[in-house]
């Protein structure tokens, strides 16, 4: 969330970025409401800490007066540090209360976009960052999208997840589910190489967690929740692992943390459906590869053009057409300041289709988390964290099995034939 003194002392610099995000007309009334609430805490914490002041001085002429046998003076100071107290009781529970209605708002108050973040309502207002500078690929007559392609080959099943689970839940088979988890040793492997640690984490996290990192309450509609246990089912990797430093004071040697984690995703796409939803083009549930990093505020912009190059290396790799994206301030994410989307070219559908986010949320996810690092001033200031797909595979198998399919079959990559052990689907 953002920091209130960052609102205090930028109040139009923070309205002028609500209204690139769209945000709507009861912007500068939040903003408004939340610097007045922090105004009355402040006076309120002014009264406590005189009231606590006053009692504390008063506590010691007590005792100086028991000593000099002047105990009816004394036991009039007494009366008055009992009233004190329990003035004091009522003004720390405005206190808390004043504490919670501020957090309330900031929760609702998106992050603050970076200059470099473009004007625009939705999608369609994206920017390009980085074109494809090749021709895109062309596919001969009779060629089928991924979904016809999966019965053709007996790669993935939709009908089985339907009947296993409901509709958006694929069951992936044979050829199919090794090409899966080649994709999966082959990411994580590009991972290490880069730097990144792998960690295994937590499927489901607790709202604490969900709350760190800007999902709740913001996309609390579209994450699935075991209402017995009060958990959540991660939408990414990236939910726990940032987590992993919540309430931790970090050294500065420390930086940069770099994480990577595989997990399977769970997103409810409530709302979703049509032509351009079929197949593997949107799911409940689809395995990633998350790459994290925790930086120092100064380093944040470079190693997020770091990550940038990392998702690119594996695309190139993979013999994938794509291109970057600069989200607009309509389409950004709620907590970050600036992503980047990589999109894969679909020869069959003649679409692009996302396959990775590369985003960099400032001090936003930190101050809800605490996530804090010791700088060389002694004092303790806000780590910045980021974190990107790298890479989401439903709809990099869909655009693989696409753009590879032949007389022969479908043909794999060579990179990564090392892991299925065959060259082709057929």
């Amino acid at each position: 969330m953002l920091q209130i003194n960052f609102i205090r002392d930028h109040k139009d610099l923070v309205l002028a970025g609500l209204n690139k995000r769209n945000f709507g007309p009861e912007a500068e009334s939040l903003l408004t409401q939340v610097i007045e609430l922090d105004d009355n805490r402040k006076l309120t914490q002014k009264s406590l800490d005189d009231l606590l002041a006053e009692s504390n001085s008063l506590s010691k002429q007590i005792g100086i007066l028991y000593k000099s046998g002047k105990q009816e003076e004394a036991n009039l100071m007494k009366s008055t540090v009992a009233k004190n107290k329990e003035v004091a009781n009522n003004l720390q529970e405005k206190m808390a209360g004043y504490r919670n209605s501020i957090e309330e708002i900031l929760f609702k108050i998106p992050n603050h976009p970076k200059d470099a973040v473009p004007e625009g309502k939705g999608e369609e207002d994206n920017v390009v960052h980085r074109e494809w500078p090749n021709p895109l690929p062309v596919l001969g007559e009779g060629a089928k999208p991924h979904w016809e392609l999966a019965k053709d080959y007996d790669i993935f099943s939709l009908e089985i997840g339907t009947k296993l689970a409901g509709a958006g839940f694929p069951v992936f088979r044979k050829k199919g589910a090794r090409l899966q988890r080649a994709l999966i040793n082959f990411f994580l492997d590009e991972a290490e190489k880069a730097g990144y640690e792998e960690t295994v984490v937590p499927l489901l996290v607790n709202e604490a967690t969900g709350r760190g990192t800007g999902n709740l309450p913001d996309k609390e509609g579209q994450m699935y929740f075991v209402e017995k246990d009060d958990l959540y089912l991660i939408p990414t990797a990236e939910v726990p692992i940032t987590n992993i430093y919540r309430d931790d004071i970090l050294d500065m040697k420390d930086f940069p943390i770099k994480m990577c984690g595989y997990t399977p995703c769970f997103r409810r796409e409530a709302g979703s459906y049509g032509a351009h939803v079929r197949g593997l083009n949107r799911v409940h549930q689809f395995d990633k590869i998350e790459i994290v990093q925790i930086s120092h505020p100064d380093k944040s912009h470079e190693l997020h053009q770091e990550m940038l190059a990392h998702v690119s290396s594996l695309l190139d790799k993979l013999e994938l057409p794509y291109r970057i994206l600069t989200l607009c301030g309509g389409d950004l994410t709620f907590a970050s300041a600036l992503t980047y989307d990589f999109e894969v070219y679909s020869a069959a559908q003649k679409r692009w289709l996302e396959v990775s986010s590369v985003s960099n949320f400032e001090t936003y996810q930190s101050n809800r988390m605490k996530l804090r690092f010791r700088g060389e001033d002694k004092k303790t200031h806000l780590a910045h964290t980021l974190n990107g797909s790298a890479l989401a595979l439903a709809r990099i198998i869909a655009c693989l099995i696409e753009n590879n399919q032949t007389p022969q079959g479908i043909k794999i990559p060579a990179v990564l034939v090392p892991y299925t052990g065959f060259e082709y689907i057929d």
